[in-house]
C-alpha cells in the first residue's frame, strides 16, 4: 500500500494505541510529546498498582460513563475490558482481578507493560519524538517547539491526544483549549474530576487530624449512599469515597453554591439503637466518653460529631444518635484542577463525527481525555483512553482511504 503519513500529538494511553492500530496496517506514524518520556501519567497511575480495567459486568461497566455512555459505547464496544486484558497479555502481563472486581496486572506496575507497549511500537516502525511541545497550528501544518527549535510538521492526518487538565507536570496541560476554540471547535470548559474537596476546618481540627483516614463510614450523596473510607486533610478531604461523590458534590456546589457529604459514622447501627446506648451513659461524662461507650468511636470521628453538633444535639440521645447516622459535612470547593485524578470537559460531542473528527478540521481527530466525559476511578478511564485511541485509529485509517 502507499503509506501515508500520520502525526499523532500526545503519548499517553490513547495516543499510543491509535499508533499501534495504525501502524500494524501500514501506515508511517509518528508520535510527539512533550515530556522526556512517554506515558507518564500511565506510569503514575501505576505507582501503587496499575488499574487497567474493570470485570464488572458490561452494562454495569458502561453506564459509569454518565452522560456520555451513549456516544463512547461504540468504542468500548469493539475494546471491552476482556479485550483489555487480552491485549495486555499479548504483551506479557498477566492480569488478575481484585475483591473489588478492579483488575490490575500480576506485577503491580505499569513499567514493564509500558516498555514492552513501546518496544512494539518501535518495532512496527512507529517514530518515538519526545521533548516536542505542540505550540498551535501554522502553515497547515502543526507547530512543535523542539530541542532543536521550532519546526512545522505537516501530515495527510493527524491525531490529537493530549488529555484534560489534570497533573500539568506530567505534560496535560490543556493549554490545547484556545486553539481548537480559535478554529470553531465546540469545547466544554475543563473543570476537575475524581477529586477532593476543601472543608472549612478550624486550625485546631486541621493541627490534629490532617492525614488521618475516617474509615467504616457511609457517605450520601445525589450519586447514592455507599460505603468506604477518605482521609482528612489539611485542606478538606481527600479519598476514594469521596471520588465516588465528586461528581455530584462538584456539580451540586454549581448549581446551589453549597453542598454537604451526608455520613454515616456508625452503619452497622441503628438510629434507635443508638439512641439507647447513648442514653445509658452518665450525663455528666464528657462528649468523648459519651461516645466512646456509647458508639463505639473516637479520635477523628468524636472530632467531626463535636464540629458540627449544637448543645442540643449533644445533651439529646436521640437527637446525638441522629447525627452520627446523618452526619452533614459541607465542601466549599473542588480541589484546583493541577492536582485532581482527572478533568472532565473538553471537546464537545457535536464537534466530532462519528469517526472522531473534528467537523471544523478535516483529517484532524482527537481521542482519549480531551472529549467531553468522564467517569470514575477504577480502571474506566483508562479503558476508554484505550477504546477511544482505537477508534480514532480506525476514523483515520477511513478518512486516508477515501
Amino acid at each position: 500500500m502507499n503509506k501515508q503519513r500520520v502525526v499523532i500529538i500526545g503519548g499517553g494511553p490513547a495516543g499510543l494505541m491509535a499508533a499501534e492500530v495504525l501502524s500494524t496496517s501500514g501506515h508511517s506514524v509518528t508520535v510527539y510529546d512533550s515530556m522526556p518520556t512517554f506515558g507518564r501519567k500511565f506510569l503514575l497511575a501505576g505507582k501503587t498498582g496499575l488499574n487497567i480495567t474493570h470485570a464488572e459486568a458490561y452494562s454495569q461497566f458502561v453506564a459509569r460513563f454518565g452522560a456520555a455512555a451513549d456516544k463512547l459505547r461504540p468504542a468500548l464496544d469493539e475494546f471491552t475490558p476482556n479485550d483489555v486484558r487480552q491485549w495486555a497479555a499479548g504483551l506479557s502481563t498477566e492480569t488478575f482481578v481484585g475483591s473489588s472486581g478492579r483488575v490490575f496486572p500480576k506485577v503491580m506496575k505499569a513499567s514493564p507493560l509500558l516498555r514492552a507497549w513501546l518496544a512494539r511500537l518501535t518495532a512496527q516502525g512507529v517514530e518515538l519524538k519526545t521533548r516536542h511541545r505542540w505550540m498551535g497550528f501554522a502553515e497547515d501544518g502543526y507547530l512543535f517547539d523542539t530541542p532543536d527549535g521550532r519546526r512545522i510538521v505537516h501530515s495527510d492526518a493527524a491525531l490529537l491526544a493530549l488529555g484534560g487538565a489534570s497533573w500539568p507536570r506530567l505534560g496535560s496541560e490543556g493549554n490545547w483549549v484556545p486553539w481548537l476554540r480559535e478554529k470553531g471547535v465546540p469545547i466544554t470548559d475543563l473543570r476537575p474530576a475524581n477529586c477532593g474537596f476543601d472543608v472549612d476546618w478550624d486550625e485546631t481540627f486541621r493541627e490534629r487530624f490532617a492525614g488521618v483516614p475516617v474509615k467504616s463510614v457511609t457517605a450520601t450523596s445525589d450519586a447514592g449512599t455507599l460505603p468506604g473510607e477518605f482521609v482528612v486533610t489539611v485542606n478538606g478531604i481527600e479519598g476514594s469515597l469521596v471520588y465516588a461523590h465528586a461528581v455530584s458534590l462538584r456539580d451540586r456546589l454549581e448549581r446551589n453554591g453549597e453542598a454537604s457529604l451526608l455520613l454515616d459514622l456508625m452503619p452497622g447501627r441503628t438510629t434507635e439503637r443508638l439512641a439507647r446506648d447513648l442514653a445509658r451513659q452518665d450525663t455528666k461524662a464528657s462528649l468523648s466518653n459519651r461516645l466512646r461507650k456509647g458508639a463505639g468511636f473516637e479520635g477523628v470521628k468524636t472530632a467531626l460529631v463535636r464540629m458540627v453538633a449544637s448543645p442540643g444535639d449533644i445533651i439529646d440521645p436521640q437527637r446525638l444518635a441522629e447525627l452520627i447516622k446523618a452526619l452533614p459535612l459541607a465542601v466549599v470547593r473542588p480541589r484546583p484542577i493541577a492536582e485532581v485524578i482527572s478533568s472532565a470537559g473538553g471537546v464537545a460531542w457535536s464537534g466530532i463525527d462519528n469517526a472522531y473528527m473534528l467537523k471544523a478540521l478535516p483529517g484532524l481527530f482527537v481521542a482519549g481525555e480531551m472529549l467531553d466525559w468522564e467517569a470514575p476511578t477504577g480502571g474506566y478511564l483508562l479503558t476508554a483512553c484505550f477504546a477511544t485511541g482505537r477508534a480514532a485509529a480506525r476514523g483515520i485509517e477511513a478518512f486516508l482511504d477515501r
